[in-house]
């Protein structure tokens, strides 16, 4: 069975010239076929600011009103993908910047209001395999932004975090997936104050008791319900650290398993 390689990056390395263009060389490096997924948060909400647009959060989730739809879309799809195709073409790395929208590659839903209303925030429906596959065979590397669509011409703020994992899941069947969330720490850490305390290996139930402890929480509850859904959906392997150690032989990640 054929490899695959879904890979996730976020605004610790978007935000910093120096650690993107270091993930990039290593990115285009890697010899299986790959799919990059990144977010930006920072950036858009620097630019919501700038604009007196309020950045609201709830449990790690962004708010999404009509306002601040219009800034994630300039910055995601816009500013942030452009920018990642661009320096992947400079590496001889055939990029194609994607939404959801682009090839009816990622169908959402609107996320239905429950405790709180998240606003035009989406929930994937469906990846559309044949499409992304195509890509792939062909020597192209799809990038993926943290925008899907409806169907019915409605954009859609979805976490880049789901995004990746709904792809590689997508994927599970066709290929051996390897999904990677490269992250601004070295994994999971049992003390948030202590870089050495990575807890190496999480499973189902250890993740259930780090989150009754609290070491668990906030931003990372989403991230790692994530890790926990891929590998329940025969994702080979979710590892979650710092890129620089996360595509060599070194140790000092966290890994998800079943």
């Amino acid at each position: 069975m054929k490899s695959l390689k879904v890979i996730k990056i976020g605004g610790n390395i978007i935000d910093d010239q120096k650690s993107l263009d270091e993930f990039l060389e290593t990115f285009t490096k890697i010899e299986d076929p790959k799919i990059l997924v990144h977010g930006g948060g920072k950036i858009a909400s620097e630019m919501a600011r700038s604009l007196d647009i309020p950045v609201k959060m709830f449990e790690g989730r962004r708010i999404t009103d009509e306002a601040t739809l219009d800034i994630i879309t300039m910055v995601y799809a816009g500013k942030i993908n452009k920018t990642i195709v661009a320096k992947l073409q400079s590496t001889n790395c055939n990029a194609l910047g994607l939404t959801g929208a682009d090839g009816n590659t990622i169908e959402a839903d609107k996320r239905p209001v429950l405790k709180i209303d998240y606003g035009y925030v989406g929930d994937v429906k469906k990846v559309n395999f044949e499409i992304i596959e195509t890509l792939i065979s062909n020597n192209i590397t799809p990038v993926f932004c943290a925008i899907t669509h409806n169907k019915k011409g409605q954009l859609l703020n979805t976490n880049a975090d789901t995004i990746a994992t709904e792809i590689a899941m997508a994927f599970a069947d066709s290929y051996n997936v390897e999904l990677y969330y490269c992250f601004e720490k070295n994994g999971v850490l049992n003390d948030i104050n202590n870089e050495d305390s990575v807890i190496e290996q999480i499973d189902s139930i250890s993740f259930k008791n780090l989150v009754s402890e609290g070491i668990i929480a906030d931003g990372m509850l989403p991230k790692i319900s994530n890790c926990i859904n891929a590998v329940n959906h025969n994702v080979d392997k979710v590892c979650i650290g710092k890129h620089d150690k996360l595509f060599t032989n070194k140790k000092g990640y966290t890994t998800i398993v079943k």
